[in-house]
C-alpha cells in the first residue's frame, strides 16, 4: 500500500512545488517564477502532487499537443506527433526519493492517457549533462529513444545541453 497521497496540484502548493524543482534544477530548466508556473498550470493537461506526512513529496507536470508551450522539446515532438501527452518535468523530493514515487506517478499517468485515447507518453532526458538514473528509469518504464536535440545553454557559460528524445508508444485496449 502506498504511503503516499496523489492529487491535482492547487495554487496553494505552488511553494513546495518550486522548491522542489530548484532542488533538481541541474536537471531542469529552471522554474522559480510563480507567474510563470500558474501559466504552465492553466496549460497544464495533468499536474498532480503526491504528498506524504503533509508534505509535498513530488510533484508531475504534463502538457497535451495543443498546450499554449514554447518548449523547444515540447515543440519538437509537436513537430512530429499530434497524439501525446508531454512530460515536461517529474520531480521527486530527496527525502521521498526510492520508494517507487515516480513508477506510481507514471502508472497514473498511463491509465490516465489509456482512458482518454492517447496514443503515446514523450519526454526528454539529458544525455550532456548525464542524468543515468532517468535513463535508466525511462527505459524501465518502456520508454524509447525516438530522436537527439541539442538546446542551447544560458548566455553565461554557453554550454550546451543535449538530451535523448523519448517515447512510449501506448497499447490501446480493444473494446
Amino acid at each position: 500500500m502506498s504511503d503516499f497521497d496523489f492529487r491535482p496540484a492547487t495554487e496553494s502548493d505552488f511553494a513546495a512545488i518550486l522548491a522542489l524543482n530548484l532542488e533538481s534544477q541541474h536537471f531542469l530548466s529552471p522554474l522559480v517564477d510563480p507567474s510563470k508556473l500558474a501559466r504552465l498550470y492553466r496549460e497544464a493537461a495533468v499536474f498532480q502532487v503526491a504528498t506524504s506526512e503533509d508534505l509535498v513529496a513530488g510533484f508531475l507536470l504534463v502538457f497535451g499537443p495543443q498546450a499554449n508551450y514554447d518548449s523547444p522539446n515540447f515543440l519538437w515532438f509537436t513537430a512530429r506527433y499530434h497524439d501525446f501527452l508531454y512530460v515536461d518535468r517529474i520531480v521527486i523530493s530527496e527525502k521521498f526519493r526510492g520508494r517507487h514515487l515516480a513508477s506510481a506517478f507514471y502508472q497514473q499517468l498511463e491509465s490516465h492517457a489509456l482512458a482518454q485515447g492517447v496514443a503515446r507518453i514523450v519526454c526528454e532526458v539529458n544525455i550532456d549533462p548525464p542524468n543515468p538514473a532517468s535513463l535508466r528509469f525511462h527505459e524501465s518504464q518502456g520508454f524509447v529513444e525516438v530522436g537527439r536535440k541539442s538546446i542551447p545553454g544560458e548566455e553565461k557559460t554557453r554550454e550546451q545541453k543535449i538530451v535523448s528524445l523519448q517515447a512510449k508508444a501506448l497499447e490501446r485496449l480493444e473494446e
